[in-house]
């Protein structure tokens, strides 16, 4: 017996779907590429990189000491200790002992109308002396020479804002399988790509690698008009496109590689805060995401093992080029196609039903109490008064935003 004709118009426009994102994918799968060994031709410029840390331990005299160790000789490094309650600012100041380049800065108070991470690159920034200013984490591991290749590349393309794609180091096989589909769907779906496109307007910002001219940091009026936003890393891209800043996006994991998080339950916890800032604090936008997710990356697994003829055909279709599209971005993001990535890739749907799930915790909490980041519980209504922009010198002189804050 034959599917309902209804049916199979949906499977058809759900193989659309995935389908127009993937040939898209393929277009441009070249379109990300990846940080070139660029020497310098000359003295490079000065550099200030200012990593924001707030209970790092774990994690900082690590990341800390492989920027120390960098082959560049005008380089400052500001860490910006906010309100720690471990040991992160005592390992910063022992490092600090023996290294003059690094400055730490000790936050004891977070001011009304900041995010914690926000405020931390705000004062670092306004530390630094640095032409070029590069944001940071405080678990990102830089390779040997990344630096100056970094600073180069910028300043022979012309750049005034690099951001740079790491490698992503996710241990487990859920955990792995979350971080593909979130590389997955920041490329394919999103189409970070764009970026590279100077007919597109697509701003990327990646809170691993976002290094700026200090005049284009400037010019957008900082991160003040970004204090609140959870998801300050690729917002603080975007606006920078759209100053009309030029913009380029790398693939740099043979330069820098991060671990996200530690498990899959630390992964959905996390995202918990800057999720449903990503759909502008609207239910209805959050809801839609979740549908697509569960209609595009759920529904054709399922619906090939259940159903027959035509519709199993295009959902057959769509399923395989979902894992052949999230191979590709697996073999970019993490690494070689071996027996564990591929089961890994499996995962698909299973990966996808976890991003439903955390986006709707996301939106469920933020409505329900707030947004909670750092210890500081932000109302909702607070954090809805810099969504919906994307910033611009019209809007900013229209909204009364940018220097002026």
């Amino acid at each position: 017996m034959g599917s309902p004709a209804a049916l199979t118009v949906f499977d058809a426009l759900v193989f659309l779907a995935v389908a127009i994102p993937f040939a898209l994918l393929v277009r441009h799968r070249h379109a990300i590429p990846a940080l070139p060994d660029t020497r310098d031709a000359g003295p490079p410029a000065a550099l200030s990189v200012v990593i924001p840390a707030r209970d790092e331990g774990a994690t900082i005299g690590r990341a800390v000491a492989s920027l120390l160790s960098q082959d560049y000789p005008k380089l400052e490094v500001i860490a910006v200790d906010d309100r720690s309650t471990d040991s992160t600012a005592e390992q910063l100041r022992e490092i600090a002992r023996s290294d003059g380049r690094l400055a730490v800065i000790s936050v004891t108070e977070l001011p009304p109308g900041w995010l914690g991470k926000n405020h931390a690159l705000s004062i670092g920034a306004a530390r630094a002396s640095g032409a070029w200013l590069l944001f940071s984490d405080a678990d990102v591991v830089f390779a040997p020479r990344m630096l100056a290749r970094a600073v180069a590349y910028a300043e022979r393309e012309g750049l005034d804002h690099l951001t740079i794609a790491p490698l992503l180091v996710a241990r487990g096989l859920l955990l792995r399988g979350f971080v593909a589909f979130f590389a997955y769907a920041f490329v394919a779906l999103w189409g970070a790509y764009l970026a590279n496109d100077p007919k597109s307007r697509r701003g990327v910002g990646i809170g691993a690698f976002n290094l700026m001219r200090r005049e284009a940091y400037e010019a957008i009026g900082g991160m003040r008009p970004l204090s609140l936003r959870p998801d300050d890393d690729i917002r603080l891209g975007r606006r920078l496109r759209a100053f009309g800043f030029r913009q380029r996006v790398v693939n740099g994991r043979d330069a820098l590689s991060v671990e996200w998080y530690a498990s899959l339950g630390g992964a959905l916890s996390g995202l918990e805060k800057s999720l449903y800032a990503s759909a502008e604090y609207r239910p209805t936008d959050a809801a839609l995401v979740i549908a697509f997710l569960l209609a595009t990356m759920v529904w054709p697994f399922a619906g090939f093992v259940i159903l027959a003829g035509v519709d199993r055909v295009l959902l057959g279709s769509a399923a395989a080029l979902l894992l052949i599209g999230l191979a590709e971005t697996y073999r970019q993001a993490m690494g070689p196609l071996g027996t564990g990535a591929l089961v890994t890739i499996a995962l698909l749907p299973f990966s996808a039903l976890c991003f439903a799930y955390a986006l709707a915790r996301s939106a469920v909490l933020a409505e329900r109490r707030g947004v909670s980041w750092r210890g500081t519980l932000y109302p909702l209504s607070l954090l809805r008064s810099q969504s919906g922009l994307e910033g611009s010198p019209r809007a900013d002189r229209a909204t009364g935003r940018g220097n002026a804050l």
